[in-house]
């Protein structure tokens, strides 16, 4: 029953990421000069000179017209569709990417808290059962902790800083004014891009610090049935680290930082060849790059939202652990009790011997 009660709370958030995804079928689809949607005057004028010439649209690699600048950045050879001035998918994507992605992506980012503070409201934090032994326990070490902090700070600028780049121009720009708004967007944009390659180089490192704590056992199958308990507050033994945790690790962490890393390395660096001729990524690429890094972000943000909440007002004690390093032996028993009968066998060998 408690499971059913958890699923209720999270469907809205599964019911977006679906629509976030439905919104990509029509992308596979050519758009014909007649259903492309309209953009600047030189646009009109070159598609008035193309009547009547098939093309394929955006959901074509392809796609684009051949009509050299002759104001070129880099001389010709050097850049990958350095002779497009027009492709027809530009007007599609930032179509998609300034209305039905952006919407699903801000529905996602103020559902969540929401939801959150719903659900610390309806049902409370996850105390501590019995009261504090005033025994601490090693739960993380110095590295383990300068790791995760690395990336979260590394983390919470990227997400700020991608805000603004996405939202910005709509909810800043009114009050803030050009001058104003230009700087912070100047500044948010280099901001995003320097520190895009230290999220990724904290995020490996976190990888490899937690990975073998994360590790699917027989025990999580258990805390699935109960919820986590987060609903009816039942004791669910786990182990290190609950399913719950794992799941933010393999999903958030791994996954959706995969995703970021290679759409966002994609985005910073699109042409990687320098100065001679060689590989770059072209428009159509970059598009699908931009969208799915959009999508991976907000999912990204909404999860870490959680996480945040479960490791500070959602469990008592559990920010002590990632602040200083140490919990108490009480807040061990009620949430890793595994964990904690680990710890006590390994006591009484060690006693033993």
């Amino acid at each position: 029953m408690s499971l059913r009660r958890l699923l209720l709370w999270f469907s809205p958030f599964l019911l977006a990421l679906v629509l976030a995804l439905a919104t990509l079928v029509p992308a596979l689809a050519a758009v014909p000069h007649q259903s492309a949607v309209p953009a600047y005057a030189e646009e009109q004028t070159i598609l008035q000179s193309e009547q009547g010439q098939p093309e394929p649209g955006w959901g074509d690699a392809a796609s684009g017209r051949r009509h050299f600048d002759r104001h070129y950045i880099k001389p010709p050879g050097l850049m990958p569709e350095q002779d497009v001035i027009l492709q027809r998918g530009g007007n599609t994507w930032r179509t998609w990417r300034n209305g039905p992605l952006s919407t699903v992506a801000a529905a996602l980012l103020l559902l969540t808290p929401l939801a959150i503070f719903g659900l610390y409201k309806v049902f409370g934090p996850q105390k501590i059962e019995g009261p504090e032994t005033g025994r601490d326990i090693q739960r993380f070490s110095r590295l383990d902790r300068w790791t995760h902090w690395a990336t979260a700070i590394t983390f919470i600028a990227m997400a700020i800083t991608g805000l603004v780049i996405l939202f910005g121009k709509k909810l800043l720009l009114p009050w803030m004014g050009h001058d104003l708004f230009s700087w912070v967007a100047i500044i948010s944009k280099y901001a995003h891009n320097i520190l895009g390659p230290l999220f990724i180089l904290s995020s490996l490192a976190m990888f490899f610090a937690y990975v073998r704590r994360n590790r699917f056992e027989r025990a999580d199958l258990q805390w699935i049935k109960a919820g986590g308990g987060l609903v009816s507050h039942a004791h669910v033994p786990a182990p290190y680290f609950n399913f719950g945790e794992k799941m933010w690790f393999w999903f958030g962490v791994t996954l959706l930082g995969a995703l970021m890393a290679v759409t966002g390395l994609m985005l910073n660096f699109p042409y990687f060849a320098g100065n001679t001729p060689g590989p770059g990524f072209t428009r159509y690429l970059l598009q699908w790059a931009n969208l799915l890094h959009l999508l991976g972000s907000a999912a990204y943000m909404a999860f870490a939202m959680g996480h945040i909440y479960l490791g500070t007002l959602g469990s008592p004690g559990a920010y002590r652990g990632m602040r200083h390093g140490t919990v108490d032996e009480a807040w061990v028993r009620t949430h890793h009790e595994l964990w904690w009968r680990q710890i006590s066998r390994e006591r009484g060998a060690g006693t033993r011997r």
